[in-house]
């Protein structure tokens, strides 16, 4: 068999987290990049992102050019994202240019050219030995401009002059309204395209980027979610996550050893996924608030997503029911993390919930509720948004437990999500009114991997938290007691 060798273009790196992978390593090295986007939707910032990561972290000087604003307007608008550029300009890492462009002296004679842009542009490459540059926006250049003949052909001269000094560069552009870009015509002599969409769906906004060509390389055609947080950009390509991960055999208590003990004596498989369903009232929380506990109790920790209420009423409730969560708190092993659902779209959500468990690097996860998600998404969309955070947490060995709230007229062993299929474990847990006396019980649904208990276990709060009654085997015994849990002593993780 002849095996073909495979060989793609050189590549610079963005430094922009997630930019680089969905782009299988970077922009082309030594060509020009086209961003185009809407007002608001981050060309200005992902052309800076590139010049200053180029410069602080893969010693690239970069020159950027501006059209619109002025180098000290452009310097105060991204101080606060952590780009410092006048230190670069200073260290002769960045220079920045501002070009003053009145629209109104632009006149169509029929011999206009951008050969000053060239001068000024060459000479400000060669003052600090330039390897990136970013032109913002082209636009500008040809706002008074009708004749498409000199326009395209003024910009394959730009193309072409980038190309020949061998110069990575960024240029943003205007989306057009029924077209591309608003000329229409960049987007065919660029050797890369992106696109960069904000978009409000039901008040919720959502920022996506889209690689829409990329001559000479493979690269994800999907579209995918991106932040503007503190630290700039970040693109989460959550979707080209593979079924890559490890399934380790150690167990984890579930923080009840009757539980447990239904569980094949010893718990969820470490790094599985657990599903906790149930209508209002029937102890949800309380059972996660037990799994956090002994979790906690081992010396790990635990990241708790809340979406329902805040830190201070979750650990008021828990030593309600004898649950004293404040002490992991205190110790720094268990991190709360709170927010309405409606505060985002799905994707953010998801950007923050990925970054939350990148800085704190949590052993166990809880959600809770990840029904009140059906907020601000479909049913379709909590269910695509669940199975990337699901996939991301696998990879990385967190154990998660989703808590989701089950409507009192619906069939017991469905859920909002959709999600069941994809659990590794599946709890639940419901209300039996019997004359006027309102019975709690609990049953395991599922449990891959393990033998499991078929039966129903009635459960009740008492002084230290939820106590399983007697199972069925064990109703006849006189010495019959509820199982509590057990006292845990720490250990070392």
């Amino acid at each position: 068999m002849i095996k073909n060798q495979r060989s793609e273009i050189a590549k610079a790196p963005t430094g922009i987290p997630g930019l680089d992978e969905i782009t299988f390593g970077g922009l082309p090295a030594g060509r020009p990049t086209l961003v185009a986007g809407g007002p608001g939707s981050g060309k200005t910032l992902l052309g800076v992102s590139f010049l200053v990561e180029g410069a602080r972290r893969f010693n690239e000087p970069g020159v950027l050019l501006s059209f619109e604003e002025k180098a000290d307007e452009l310097s105060t608008d991204v101080r606060s994202l952590g780009y410092d550029l006048e230190k670069l300009c200073e260290e002769k890492k960045l220079l920045v240019d501002y070009v003053h462009v009145d629209r109104a002296e632009i006149e169509e004679t029929g011999e206009y050219d951008l050969e000053g842009l060239f001068v000024r542009l060459d000479h400000a490459i060669k003052e600090i030995g330039a390897k990136r540059v970013m032109l913002d926006t082209i636009e500008t250049l040809f706002g008074g401009l009708k004749d498409t003949g000199i326009l395209r052909a003024e910009l394959r001269r730009l193309f072409r002059w980038l190309r020949d000094r061998g110069m990575t560069a960024i240029v943003t552009a205007e989306r057009g309204e029924n077209q591309f870009t608003r000329q229409g015509l960049e987007e065919y002599i660029t050797d890369a395209v992106i696109s960069l969409d904000h978009r409000v769906d039901d008040q919720i906004s959502t920022r996506r980027i889209r690689i829409v060509k990329y001559r000479g390389s493979t690269h994800g055609t999907n579209e995918y979610p991106f932040l503007i947080g503190r630290d700039g950009i970040n693109v989460l390509p959550v979707t080209s996550l593979l079924l890559e991960h490890e399934a380790p055999n150690e167990r984890v208590s579930s923080g009840l050893p009757a539980l447990d003990e239904m569980l094949g004596g010893k718990g969820f498989y470490r790094s599985s996924t657990v599903l906790l369903t149930g209508t209002a009232g029937t102890g949800k929380t309380t059972l996660s608030a037990h799994f956090v506990d002994a979790a906690c109790a081992r010396g790990e920790k635990c990241l708790y997503f809340l979406f329902e209420e805040s830190p201070q009423q979750m650990l008021r409730n828990m030593a309600s029911a004898g649950i004293d969560l404040k002490r992991w708190v205190d110790k720094g092993q268990l991190i709360f993390h709170a927010e309405r659902p409606n505060k985002h779209g799905l994707e953010n959500h998801l950007l923050e919930m990925h970054q939350a468990v990148e800085t704190i690097d949590p052993d166990v996860v809880v959600v809770d509720p990840i029904t009140n998600l059906m907020a601000v998404g479909t049913h379709t969309d909590v269910r695509s948004m669940l199975t990337r955070l699901i996939d991301f947490l696998k990879t990385r060995g967190v154990t998660a437990l989703f808590a989701s709230l089950t409507n009192s007229t619906e069939v017991a062993e469905t859920t909002e999500a959709l999600i069941s299929s994809l659990m590794d474990s599946w709890v639940l847990v419901a209300i039996d009114t019997v004359g006027n006396q309102r019975n709690r019980k609990l049953y395991v649904l599922k449990s891959r991997g393990m033998p499991h208990s078929d039966e129903v276990r009635h459960f009740r709060f008492g002084p230290k938290g939820i106590e399983l009654l007697p199972s069925s085997r064990k109703a006849n015994s006189k010495d019959a007691k509820p199982d509590r849990p057990a006292k845990r002593g720490r250990k070392g993780k």
